[in-house]
């Protein structure tokens, strides 16, 4: 018999915010021909929900910080390689490459926000560049949020556990022995 998700690793705010960026990005996307002023809001919502995820980040319990889930390259490099090979080990938090992809994520969505703000600046209103800037790098979160999803569904079916499912409620099953923190 399956052992039932029991021990906590996603707090409310972690997973209010990661649902909630999730949803302003995808307003986004759709808001983003002939909504105007609906779509600025939404991007600045996002703006919002990072500069509190990153707070968070610094200050909120074990599995929401940063210090906990940030690894070096090497780290990430080893686990996709182990990855590749069916071999990664389960990680209780965000694995290296899961560490990786949320400053890819926070990044490029603040660099989507920033460009898209700055769109709307009397100094650079009607600028080419800058909108073709903001609409590459919207095309790359949403190329990063593919690569997130598939993330998730190759670790689930590789620990046989839903990662979906653990970022709703916030639990997962308890640590093995093999686990890393």
């Amino acid at each position: 018999m399956r052992e039932r998700a029991s021990y906590p690793v996603w707090d409310p705010l972690v997973r209010i915010l990661h649902w909630t960026l999730a949803l302003s990005i995808a307003l986004a996307w759709f808001t983003r021909t002939g909504f105007g002023r609906w779509h600025e809001w939404v991007g600045y919502a996002s703006l919002v929900v990072i500069g509190v995820r990153l707070a968070w980040g610094a200050a909120g319990p074990p599995y929401a910080r940063f210090v906990q889930f940030i690894r070096g390259p090497s780290a990430g490099l080893q686990y996709a390689l182990l990855a590749l090979r069916g071999r990664a080990p389960r990680y209780l938090g965000h694995n290296p490459l899961g560490g990786w992809m949320v400053l890819a994520l926070i990044t490029t969505t603040i660099a989507v926000g920033v460009t898209g703000w700055l769109y709307t600046t009397d100094a650079y209103w009607g600028e080419a560049w800058l909108e073709t800037l903001h609409d590459a790098c919207a095309k790359l979160l949403l190329a990063l949020v593919a690569l997130h999803v598939a993330g998730v569904i190759a670790t689930s079916a590789l620990h046989r556990e839903n990662l979906v499912r653990a970022m709703i409620h916030g639990r997962k099953s308890p640590p093995r022995q093999t686990d890393i923190a």
